[in-house]
């Protein structure tokens, strides 16, 4: 369901945000799931007529299942039907809806030839396979969920935010192809774009291009708003935009930040705060951590351990305040009945 969710998403922010007269549109989308189609199809039948037409040779050759089989854990009987499976559901797709194009990240070039082959065999038509470069890390690491380090299409898995900046984050010898195979930008716009890039590299126009213009086609215009709040919030220690800030936002931004309900006493103190946040250690030793610079709200540092609380410094407008303590430990504090 969630996949669905963010597929249609895509299409439907495409629809509205991208769509321009005279410019070329997506089609109507229809999306299946394949195990209406294969939950149904007996074993015996299928084996019968797909599988006889695949050859083992063929699988066996594919270079994703020789390292598979040379791997110290093997290959088990599932992950050896999955290409067949997949062919499957290309001829599927063909017989029952004029499929004739199968897309798919480089990675699946093996799967989808085997489809190409399938379709061909029994059913003499012409179809095509076309496979995208697959984003990797800076590294070269291909992202994925078993390598851990996926970004998702899903608001829950991957924010906004961190979708933008992961783009951002792109170095200069990948942007431009990025750029043309993620976004809809013509061509000569993004020559341009790269012309200027040379000529003013620090304001790393690409990049911010990219990652705007992605992150506008999966999370829409108010995603957009979204990740340039975090960002200026983040990094830039605004006031202002943390206030403004939802808090589905401040726990997107702030993930492994601990959360916490407390009253607003009249004379309490940043000492009190950090306290009652279980923040710092007891003692001296938690003391020493504010007056040593180790303690920010909302951005600004406090070296005053017994400095009294202030609303519209302290504790912003929407009730909220942002505590660090060190540099990565965030305290989300709600105040109660102000």
């Amino acid at each position: 369901r969630p996949l669905r969710a963010g597929l249609e998403r895509l299409f439907r922010n495409h629809r509205e945000l991208f769509w321009e007269p005279g410019a070329g549109r997506l089609g109507r989308a229809a999306l299946l799931d394949n195990a209406r189609w294969l939950g149904r199809e007996p074993l015996l039948r299928f084996l019968g007529g797909a599988g006889g037409r695949l050859r083992m040779g063929t699988l066996l050759s594919r270079q994703s299942c020789q390292a598979r089989l040379r791997s110290a854990e093997g290959m088990s009987l599932a992950e050896f039907l999955y290409p067949a499976l997949q062919a499957y559901d290309f001829l599927h797709l063909h017989r029952h809806h004029g499929c004739r194009i199968q897309l798919g990240g480089h990675d699946q070039m093996g799967n989808i030839m085997s489809g190409y082959e399938l379709v061909t065999k029994m059913t003499g038509a012409e179809v095509f396979g076309i496979t995208v470069p697959l984003i990797t890390s800076t590294t070269g690491d291909k992202l994925g969920k078993t390598a851990g380090n996926a970004v998702w299409l899903n608001r829950e898995k991957t924010s906004p935010f961190e979708l933008y900046q992961f783009f951002v984050r792109q170095q200069d010898n990948v942007v431009e192809k990025y750029l043309k195979l993620f976004t809809f930008l013509p061509l000569e716009e993004i020559a341009h774009i790269m012309e200027m890039h040379a000529k003013e590299p620090e304001k790393w126009g690409p990049q911010k291009r990219l990652a705007a213009e992605v992150t506008k086609l999966v999370h829409g215009r108010e995603g957009l708003e979204s990740a340039k709040r975090c960002t200026k919030a983040l990094y830039y220690s605004s006031v202002e935009v943390l206030e403004e800030m939802s808090d589905q936002e401040l726990q997107e931004l702030f993930r492994q930040a601990t959360s916490a309900e407390l009253m607003l006493e009249p004379g309490m103190t940043v000492l009190d705060l950090c306290r009652k946040a279980n923040a710092i250690p007891d003692g001296p030793s938690g003391y020493r951590k504010i007056t040593d610079g180790g303690v920010s709200i909302n951005g600004n540092r406090v070296t005053n351990p017994e400095t009294v609380l202030i609303l519209g410094q302290h504790i912003l407008k929407n009730g909220v305040s942002l505590l660090r303590v060190g540099k990565k430990n965030y305290y989300i504090i709600k105040w109660l009945q102000l």
